[in-house]
């Protein structure tokens, strides 16, 4: 089986791990014979997918559609936010705290230009 990565930042999801996948497939209408292509399958990591719904449109016919879709998953059901705060907590866990740096504001030494 091929590894799954997010089209986003492209961390590789595990198998079995939480993602949000977009499937996408051309098909003709009204034209016969109809056709039909392979569907292709996007992913994205929770945080990813997060990312992307709250921020701006994206540019595009597609990305909108795309878009679009992923803001109705994330609107709808807050399991796709806590998935993808999971494993920010995650993250933030292999993050110092900054208190032991002492406080960097104070450090800063501006010269007045001009």
């Amino acid at each position: 089986m091929q590894p799954i990565f997010c089209l986003r930042c492209r961390r590789e999801i595990e198998t079995g791990k939480k993602s949000v996948a977009v499937y996408m497939f051309a098909q003709t209408v009204g034209v016969k014979p109809r056709q039909k292509s392979a569907a292709q399958r996007i992913c994205f990591c929770p945080q990813c997918a997060v990312s992307l719904a709250m921020g701006l449109a994206p540019e595009g016919a597609l990305n909108l559609a795309a878009w679009d879709m992923i803001r109705d998953l994330v609107s709808a059901e807050p399991s796709l936010n806590e998935a993808a705060w999971e494993s920010l907590r995650g993250v933030v866990g292999l993050l110092g705290s900054g208190e032991d740096e002492g406080d960097t504001a104070s450090q800063a030494r501006f010269r007045k230009a001009g």
